[in-house]
C-alpha cells in the first residue's frame, strides 16, 4: 500500500481529535460490564429512597420502571450508539467539527457544573457512612449541622480529588470489578430486611405468593402517599424519571466517547444491563431497604440517610458499599468535569485542573441538598444539554435526508456558530419556561425541548450556509479520512495484541471471587425465604452479616488480585 504524502502529519494531531482506530474497537461484552459498572452505583440509594418518599405506588414502580428504563436503553441503540459508530468520535469533537471553539467551549463550562455537583453529591453519600462509624447525627437539612461532618467530607473529598487526578486507570478498572458485588449487595440488601416488613404488614415472617409481596409493597413501602401524606408521584411520573434519568448521556449524546469504540451499532442495547440490574432493580431494592430500616428503627424513610440505610440492612458491609459506590462514581464524574475544564483552559494540566475543579467540587458536598434532590438535579442537567444533542442529532440524521450538508460550519471556517449558539440558548428558554408554566411533567421536558432544538437548529443553518454546495470541500474531507485510516492502519502494526491470562492461578482467583458471591446470596436468601419466625430471622440476619462481611473482603482480595495479574501480564509484553 502506497503511503499518502498527508500521513505523517496525523502524528502531530492529538489522538482523541482522530476517530477511533479499527483496532481499538471493543467487543459487546466491554459494554455490557462498563455500563452495569456505572449505573449500579451509590445513586440507587437516594433514587431507590426517594421514590418511596415521594408516594409512588407498588404497581407503578414495577411497570414504570420497566417501560422507563428500557425506552432509556432504546435511546442509546437508536440516537446515541449509531451517530458514535458512523463517527467514531466523541461529543465535544464532532461539537467542535460543526459549531467551533466558542460553543463547545460554552458546552464544557455547562459539564464542568454537571459533573463536579454529580461527583459532589456522591461525595457526600460516601461520607454518611463514614459520619455513621463516628455517631455524628444524620444531615437532613440542605446545609451541614455539624463541623465532624464537615471534616469528613473535606477528608473523603481530598482523597477522591487526588485518586481523580493521578490514579483513575486504577479506579475505572476497579469500578468494573465492584459492578457484580453491588448488584449482589443490592439484592442480599433487600432480601435482608423484607421478612422485617413481612412481619411489620402481616404478622410473619415468610410469604407464601406474589399478592403478599404486592400488600406488603402497597402498605409499608411504595404507599401511593408521599412524606406529607398526600397522593405521590403516578406511573407517568416514574415512567418519565426513568427514562430522563440519564437524558444527558442519551439525547445529550454525551455517550458518543463510549460507543465510539463499538463494533456495532446494536451494542447500544447492552446498555439494558446498567438499566435493568441498576435502575431497575437496584432502585426496587434499595426501596426495599429504605423501607425496611424505617420500620426497624421506627421513623420515616425521609429521616435516614443512605449509611443508616445501608449499616442496618448490611452490618459492616452497609459501610463498605457506600463509600465504594460512592468514590467510584464520584472519582468518574471529576475526572470528566476536569477533562471539560481542561479542554477550556487549554494551557493548563488535566490534573491542576481537576485539583481546581475538585476543591469547589469538596466545597459543594458539604451542603447535604445536594444528594437529597437528586432527583430534580438529574433531570435539569438532563434539560441543559439535551438542546445540544438535538443540534447534533438533526446534523449528521436529519441534514442528509433534506438536502444539506454536514460539517458545513467546518467547510465556511466559522468558528463560532450563530446557528448553533441561538439555537441552544433559544431551547434553554423553551425548556425550562415549559417548566415554569407547568404544562406537563417536567421529567418529559427534555422530548418537546429536543425536538424544538432540532427544528430551530435546521432553519437557522440554512439560513447561514448549510444549503450551499461544498463539493470540493466534501471531497476533501473523504481523502483526509482515508489518510487517517491509512495512518491508523500503519500504526496498528506496532501495537502488540493484549495477552489473555489463563494460568491456573488466576482461574483459581476469579473461581474464589464468584463463589464469594454466591455465598453472599445464599445466606441472604436463607434470610428471606427460611426465618419462620422473628427469632430465626434475627439468627439468620445476624449469620448473614458476618458471612456477607467475611466474603466481601475475599472477592475484592482475589478479584483486584486477578486484575493486576492481567495488568502485570500485559506490561510486561
Amino acid at each position: 500500500m502506497a503511503t499518502s504524502p498527508h500521513t505523517h502529519t496525523f502524528k502531530d494531531v492529538n489522538e482523541e481529535q482522530l476517530p477511533v482506530a479499527n483496532n481499538k474497537l471493543h467487543g459487546w461484552k466491554h459494554f455490557a460490564g462498563l455500563y452495569a459498572g456505572e449505573h449500579v452505583a451509590a445513586t440507587e440509594f437516594v433514587i431507590g429512597a426517594t421514590f418511596v418518599a415521594l408516594g409512588a405506588s407498588t404497581i407503578d414502580i414495577l411497570l414504570g420502571l420497566l417501560i422507563g428504563n428500557l425506552l432509556a436503553m432504546c435511546s442509546w441503540w437508536l440516537i446515541t450508539a449509531p451517530i458514535a459508530v458512523e463517527t467514531r468520535l466523541s461529543l465535544y469533537n464532532y461539537l467542535n467539527k460543526i459549531a467551533g471553539n466558542s460553543m463547545t467551549k460554552l458546552y464544557n463550562w455547562a459539564n464542568v457544573v454537571i459533573f463536579s455537583v454529580i461527583s459532589a453529591a456522591m461525595i457526600t453519600v460516601s461520607s454518611t457512612a463514614v459520619r455513621f462509624l463516628f455517631d455524628i447525627p444524620a444531615q437532613l437539612d440542605w446545609y451541614p449541622n455539624s463541623f465532624w461532618f464537615v471534616a469528613i467530607v473535606l477528608a473523603v473529598g481530598s482523597i477522591v480529588v487526588f485518586v481523580a487526578m493521578y490514579g483513575f486507570s486504577t479506579v475505572a478498572d476497579f469500578s468494573k470489578l465492584c459492578a457484580p458485588w453491588l448488584f449482589v449487595i443490592f439484592i442480599a440488601g433487600s432480601f435482608a430486611l423484607f421478612p422485617e416488613l413481612s412481619n411489620h404488614v402481616l404478622g410473619s415472617t415468610s410469604l407464601t405468593s406474589f399478592s403478599d409481596f404486592m400488600t406488603i409493597g402497597d402498605s409499608s413501602i411504595w404507599t401511593g402517599t408521599n412524606a406529607d401524606g398526600e397522593k405521590g408521584i403516578g406511573l407517568l411520573e416514574v415512567i418519565g424519571f426513568a427514562w430522563a434519568a440519564n437524558s444527558i448521556t442519551h439525547f445529550g449524546l454525551i455517550d458518543m466517547a463510549i460507543f465510539r469504540f463499538a463494533k456495532r451499532k446494536s451494542y447500544g442495547l447492552f446498555s439494558g444491563v446498567g438499566m435493568f440490574f441498576g435502575h431497575y432493580l437496584a432502585w426496587i431494592s434499595a426501596g426495599i431497604m429504605g423501607a425496611g430500616v424505617a420500620v426497624l428503627l421506627k421513623t420515616t424513610i425521609s429521616s435516614l440517610d443512605p449509611g443508616d440505610v445501608a449499616y442496618h440492612a448490611l452490618g459492616w458491609t452497609g459501610f463498605v458499599i457506600v463509600i465504594i459506590a460512592g468514590w467510584t462514581t464520584a472519582n468518574a464524574n471529576l475526572y470528566r468535569a476536569g477533562l471539560a475544564a481542561q479542554s477550556i483552559f487549554v494551557n493548563q494540566s488535566r490534573e491542576r485542573t481537576t485539583a481546581i475543579v475538585g476543591v469547589v467540587t469538596v466545597i459543594i458536598a458539604c451542603f447535604p441538598f445536594v444528594f437529597s434532590q437528586m432527583l430534580p438535579l438529574l433531570t435539569y442537567a438532563g434539560l441543559l444539554v439535551v438542546p445540544v444533542g438535538g443540534i447534533v442529532f438533526a446534523e449528521h440524521v436529519l441534514f442528509p435526508k433534506i438536502g444539506l450538508t454536514r460539517y458545513w460550519a467546518k467547510y465556511k471556517n466559522i468558528t463560532r456558530s450563530v446557528p448553533a449558539i441561538a439555537s441552544w440558548a433559544l431551547a434553554l428558554v423553551f425548556g425550562f419556561g415549559l417548566n415554569a408554566i407547568d404544562v406537563m411533567s417536567f421529567y418529559y421536558l427534555f422530548i418537546p425541548t429536543w425536538i424544538f432544538t432540532i427544528v430551530i437548529y435546521t432553519l437557522l443553518a440554512k439560513k447561514y450556509g448549510a444549503g450551499d454546495d461544498y463539493t470540493q470541500e466534501i471531497e476533501a474531507q473523504e481523502q483526509e479520512q482515508r489518510d487517517i485510516k491509512e495512518y491508523q492502519a500503519a500504526e496498528a502494526k506496532d501495537i502488540p495484541k493484549p495477552i489473555i491470562d489463563s494460568s491456573v492461578f488466576t482461574k483459581v482467583l476469579n473461581a474464589v471471587s464468584t463463589v464469594s458471591l454466591v455465598i453472599i446470596f445464599i445466606f441472604a436468601s436463607q434470610v428471606m425465604f427460611f426465618s419462620e419466625t422473628m427469632n430465626i430471622y434475627s439468627a439468620n440476619k445476624s449469620q448473614f452479616e458476618i458471612a456477607c462481611f467475611i466474603c466481601t473482603v475475599i472477592y475484592f482480595v482475589t478479584a483486584y488480585w486477578s486484575l493486576k495479574r492481567h495488568k502485570v501480564l500485559n506490561t510486561a509484553s
